[in-house]
């Protein structure tokens, strides 16, 4: 995820930039040029908040599904505890059932 906002931060960033200087130095009236500017500001601010919200939605998506795979996960990871747990009591209660029956060798009436 960092990867990719950094990368439209710059993207939006550097057109903003570039639209700036590209009026700033173009033959124009003083009134006129800051009328683009202030155009090309507001462009730029939409855009940004346009792909803010894109970057919100594929966040929100995003832990969304790893929630989702996470849950999936704990669920398969209990199934797997509770058969083994269920195969240790067996074994256990079977060791118990031989070691009463070998008491009961040792007991006298």
């Amino acid at each position: 995820m960092g990867k990719e906002s950094s990368t439209l931060l710059g993207i939006l960033a550097g057109a903003a930039i570039g639209a700036t200087l590209g009026i700033l130095f173009a033959p124009d009236k003083g009134a006129k040029t800051r009328q683009r500017i202030a155009d090309e500001a507001a462009a730029a601010r939409d855009k940004m908040a346009e792909g803010a919200h894109h970057l919100r939605d594929k966040v929100a998506d995003t832990v969304s599904s790893k929630k989702e795979s996470l849950d999936d996960k704990l669920d398969h990871i209990m199934s797997d505890a509770s058969h083994k747990a269920e195969d240790v009591i067996s074994t256990l209660e079977k060791k118990l059932s031989e070691l009463k029956a070998k008491n009961k060798k040792y007991q006298k009436s």
